[in-house]
């Protein structure tokens, strides 16, 4: 993708550091350089603030990944793009039948009503939920592995769903400031939400989170 598009030795391409390694493996292979730029808290998507303060005389493309089923500001960062001269590309997620969304969207909105002590997502326009994506902040309270554990321990299945940013593995390690990176993947956790589940396995889910207590307050 980024070879046919002309991107090579000397170039450099924004990315983002929450998600999987393989984006910067791809950069790397083409002989480019991943710059990695912090992502907007509520899409966890490329923040096209951040993208626009990494960009350099070298910068050659922008690639954005749209995550959990939550669509990136993509007018923004094109808007980034079209400023600075820069290819803009995007990286989606499979698409759903559009029952399966309906569904799906249907059990967030329950999990949202029902949930205490967890951030719920952000839902925004055309979320389609691929992932239910909460935030387990920890200031003292439980934090997100312990919640984790504690959640599998009453038969709810759930995920971590950034284990480590790329910037934290040692062969793209960078010394670079990203806090809502690094705050989201301290924090996020990724409740079930396939459009398969009854009635009684949502409740299950809102009453194993429930029973923990959590946070009074979500923290910022």
């Amino acid at each position: 993708m980024l070879r046919a598009a002309g991107v090579g030795l000397g170039d450099e391409v924004v990315v983002p550091a929450f998600g999987n390694v393989e984006l910067a493996e791809a950069v790397a292979m083409a002989g480019a350089l991943p710059v990695f730029a912090d992502i907007h808290p509520a899409t966890y998507c490329l923040d096209a603030s951040a993208v626009e303060a990494a960009v350099t005389s070298r910068t050659a493309a922008i690639v954005v990944v749209h995550r959990f089923g939550r669509p990136a500001d993509i007018a923004r960062l094109h808007g980034v793009g079209q400023r600075h001269g820069l290819l803009v590309l995007e990286q989606g997620e499979s698409e759903a039948p559009y029952d399966e969304i309906a569904q799906r969207r249907e059990r967030a909105s329950y999990l949202d009503a029902k949930l205490r002590g967890v951030r719920t997502p952000d839902g925004g326009d055309g979320h389609t939920y691929q992932q239910y994506v909460v935030r387990v902040p920890g200031n003292g309270r439980p934090d997100r592995d312990a919640f984790a554990r504690a959640v599998r321990g009453r038969g709810v299945e759930c995920r971590v769903p950034v284990k480590t940013p790329v910037h934290r593995l040692p062969e793209f390690r960078r010394c670079v400031a990203l806090p809502e990176t690094e705050r989201a993947a301290d924090e996020t956790l990724a409740l079930p939400v396939d459009a398969s589940l009854t009635k009684r396995e949502m409740q299950r889910i809102v009453s194993a989170c429930n029973a923990l207590g959590g946070l009074l307050q979500p923290a910022f």
